[in-house]
């Protein structure tokens, strides 16, 4: 290898083009995540017909627990890019922040005199999280098929409390992820992906044996070989060490002075997504959502409890 640099963790990027059945199979086929965006602005018709895509989602009870915040202009646009550290955020010209919002329904319940507790209930935040998502996607596919890119950004989740400030959320509301959408500056590539003959199991779960598993990563991925440095090897070490000991590690450091480059599940969870680092800070997140209204993850007590607790 010539290069030192680190190549993309989303995987190999392929030209795909194929006879399908009709142009929705094509759209979500050919679907390709777009960061490269054009600065052409997105007409005000167009763009309703995309948010409106969201709103006919499918949702549990058609309750719709979920806001979209618009992001239009370029400050706001600016402020997102420099947090999240990618730069084509600012570039798309509408940014949209989906959030779990049970304080309208909260409102709603109030105004109509109805008993309200979804912000203490875990199973309606696993609901409201699908469909948040399922809304999202609605709205990428509804972009696609007018021409848009879009590209979702997760990495909002490591600033909710900045976001929350930023957005003016209140209580009850719980940003999720952003979705960049605009023009694309070239036409997009598509990312190779595991086929359903690994992905779909058939009335039950069924492993699939190693050599087959093996082989379906190494196609999706290309066969890519990561170059060995001093510091990839260190940090390797160093994750490995911390999640599952010395022996570990050192069997890590040997398999990969053998085959002679990192492999990608190496580099995925030892490099980018950091096996020791992203279990940091679950407490914190925990008590974010709390901050932000919600004790989905405790045990939950009635207003008669908390009275009963208050007179003791």
């Amino acid at each position: 290898m010539n290069s030192r640099k680190m190549p993309s963790h989303h995987g190999f990027k392929e030209r795909k083009s194929a006879e399908y059945p009709n142009d929705t199979l094509r759209l979500l086929m050919e679907r390709a995540s777009c960061r490269n965006f054009s600065d052409k602005k997105i007409p005000e018709d167009v763009l309703n017909h995309v948010l409106d895509a969201g709103t006919h989602a499918a949702t549990g009870g058609n309750l719709q627990p979920y806001s979209i915040i618009k992001i239009e202009s370029l400050a706001m646009r600016k402020k997102l890019a420099e947090m999240c550290f990618q730069h084509f955020i600012a570039e798309a010209p509408v940014n949209l922040v989906f959030c779990i919002d049970w304080h309208r329904l909260r409102r709603w319940a109030n105004m109509e005199v109805a008993p309200f507790s979804a912000t203490s209930s875990f199973r309606h935040f696993w609901i409201s999280f699908q469909d948040t998502i399922i809304c999202a996607q609605n709205i990428c596919t509804a972009a696609d098929s007018l021409g848009l890119g879009s590209v979702y950004i997760g990495t909002v989740m490591e600033y909710f409390r900045e976001i929350r400030d930023m957005l003016k959320l209140p209580k009850g509301v719980f940003p999720v992820v952003l979705l960049c959408i605009g023009y694309p500056k070239s036409q997009l590539m598509v990312r190779r992906k595991l086929g359903i003959d690994v992905i779909v199991h058939d009335e039950k779960y069924h492993e699939i044996d190693d050599k087959k598993l093996k082989d379906a990563f190494d196609e999706k991925y290309h066969h890519a070989k990561i170059e060995v440095t001093e510091d990839r090897m260190k940090r390797m070490a160093e994750a490995c060490t911390k999640v599952h000991g010395s022996d570990f590690a050192e069997k890590c450091i040997t398999h990969i002075k053998e085959m002679g480059y990192i492999n990608v599940a190496q580099r995925y969870f030892g490099l980018h997504y950091e096996a020791d680092l992203m279990p940091e800070g679950n407490e914190v997140f925990l008590a974010i959502t709390k901050e932000l209204g919600f004790s989905w993850f405790e045990k939950y007590q009635t207003a008669q409890e908390s009275w009963r607790k208050e007179e003791k």
